[in-house]
């Protein structure tokens, strides 16, 4: 299949990335915001299929010894072609030499550890709408 990878937010319709994000439940911000989101992270990877947003990714970092990566996400029809880990692997080569903490919904735990990441013995977390989270198995 061919795609084109793009690491930066320019010419992106984050309509498309909206949509991705909310088809899977991983996001509930508006298009203003998402793009916001996108542009104020210190990595981000968009996977398109001529001018179709196909998969999304992006890590927030100091650059030097941290990072977090969030909304991995590949539209519905391309799953299970090995993109999301081309995302991921994007995302982890421009933050090299971080620790890197990924963020996912519970439901796909298993698959980050198939692709060598650990679960995290030593973390907590302070949720906006810690309710959501609880009904959603993301926290006790």
């Amino acid at each position: 299949m061919e795609y084109t990878i793009d690491t930066s937010c320019n010419n992106i319709d984050f309509y498309q990335v909206h949509e991705i994000l909310h088809f899977y439940g991983l996001s509930d911000l508006n298009v203003k915001q998402q793009k916001q989101v996108f542009e104020n992270s210190y990595a981000v990877v968009f996977l398109r299929k001529n001018d179709k947003v196909i998969g999304v990714g992006r890590a927030i970092s100091d650059g030097i010894c941290q990072a977090a990566i969030y909304n991995i996400a590949i539209r519905d029809e391309y799953r299970g072609k090995g993109l999301g880990k081309i995302v991921v692997d994007n995302l982890l080569s421009q933050v090299e030499g971080c620790n890197v903490i990924l963020y996912t919904h519970p439901k796909h735990l298993g698959l980050y550890e198939h692709w060598g990441f650990s679960k995290v013995k030593t973390a907590y977390a302070v949720y906006c709408d810690p309710q959501h989270y609880r009904e959603e198995g993301f926290i006790d």
